[in-house]
């Protein structure tokens, strides 16, 4: 299981690059992307997503529409704003550094016993 505090942490640079990836993506769908792309590793809820989806519009990263799924129920899309495009090229950077710290860190040196 992911520490709660990793999750909290990638749950901005996760939701943008998903965000991305797609024209336009709801709450549910973005939940099952996580869980397919983790193998199941992060199994986010919605009491956790909404709260950041929420920020990120309030931030001008993301704009949402009400509109219907297929079944004719109400479903909120969401949308990356070119504002948002930005903010995840930033997050890359940011999230690259950290890996790339970590992958030198955990790479054994040649002849190392």
């Amino acid at each position: 299981m992911i520490p709660k505090a990793l999750v909290a942490a990638s749950t901005r640079p996760l939701i943008l690059s998903i965000l991305a990836d797609s024209e336009e993506s709801y709450g549910y769908e973005i939940i099952q992307r996580v869980r397919d792309l983790t193998g199941g590793r992060l199994d986010w809820q919605d009491g956790m997503l909404y709260p950041v989806l929420h920020r990120l519009e309030e931030e001008g990263l993301l704009v949402a529409r009400w509109g219907r799924s297929e079944t004719g129920r109400r479903r909120k899309y969401y949308r990356l704003r070119p504002e948002g495009h930005e903010a995840l090229v930033l997050e890359k950077e940011q999230w690259m550094s950290v890996h790339q710290a970590l992958v030198e860190l955990w790479t054994p040196a040649p002849n190392a016993n």
